[in-house]
């Protein structure tokens, strides 16, 4: 699995996170799932074509615990290119899932649900349905079952439902609404509960090299919020331009109307940084 399939997955695999997720995009801000009765599960099967071994997995599965409705496996795919293919991505996927059902000699039959989650600017035009896919005649169409894919496009997502997000998807899907709207960031003061992971997030999802940078400059107590994060950052490409002036910290301070301390801390963390590996 490579490295940005595994950054990906960091943020959503959060169970308050995935939880916020489901909850907004699938039932309009209800609370229906909840983070604590989520289970990880590894969603890897195997089949076989042509004699040759293939494997499936997605990149988010977890299970819902001690529910009577049995909604037990959801899945998330995470998308930042139009794909034409998606709709049989997906189908497969799904199809997997109910084969090891079958093979794991257990009576319980659990729907399975794929959410794809897409972060593209450009409108999604391509199929989001088997229909929609294939060229099927009329006559022949009544005979082919249709699938549907639950695609949700980020990006366009209206201001309220960016509100009725709880987690830290929050802060990254108000990114993509506010880029597509004003080509233009203004970051949210919204707390930030797993930061290292929506810095990772962002950065791949944006290929926006300051969100890694960001993430060589986290001071202890310093980081809560994204507007703090971005104002930090930005900040100390300036503190480290007059410290190698040899400025006083004290005049630091006062020029970027900052505490002492908060200086003091950006320049250990430079200093830090620029200290050489041991051999």
């Amino acid at each position: 699995m490579g490295e940005k399939d595994i950054t990906e997955k960091m943020l959503a695999d959060y169970n308050d996170v995935f939880a916020d997720i489901v909850n907004v995009l699938m039932f309009k801000g209800k609370r229906v799932l909840d983070e604590f009765a989520l289970e990880n599960i590894k969603d890897k099967s195997q089949f076989k074509i042509n004699k040759q071994i293939h494997e499936e997995e997605r990149d988010i599965a977890k299970i819902i615990k001690g529910q009577n409705i049995r909604i037990a496996l959801l899945g998330l795919e995470h998308q930042t290119d139009i794909d034409a293919d998606e709709v049989f991505r997906v189908i497969a996927y799904d199809g997997v899932s109910y084969k090891s059902e079958l093979l794991n000699n257990r009576k319980e039959r659990y729907p399975v649900i794929t959410l794809v989650l897409y972060f593209g600017q450009k409108r999604w035009n391509k199929a989001k349905s088997l229909y929609e896919a294939l060229d099927i005649s009329d006559e022949w169409k009544p005979y082919v079952n249709d699938y549907k894919i639950n695609l949700f496009e980020i990006s366009y997502l209206e201001p309220e439902q960016i509100q009725m997000f709880e987690s830290d998807f929050k802060i990254v899907a108000d990114y993509f609404v506010q880029m597509r709207i004003n080509k233009n960031y203004v970051p949210s003061k919204e707390t930030i509960n797993h930061v290292d992971a929506v810095l990772k997030l962002m950065y791949v999802l944006t290929g926006n090299a300051e969100f890694e940078e960001m993430q060589n400059y986290q001071i202890e107590g310093g980081i809560t919020n994204m507007y703090k994060t971005v104002g930090m950052f930005r900040a100390q490409g300036m503190i480290e331009a007059y410290y190698s002036m040899n400025v006083p910290v004290e005049d630091i301070a006062k020029k970027m109307n900052m505490d002492e301390n908060e200086v003091k801390k950006i320049i250990d963390v430079l200093k830090l940084n620029k200290e050489e590996p041991p051999a």
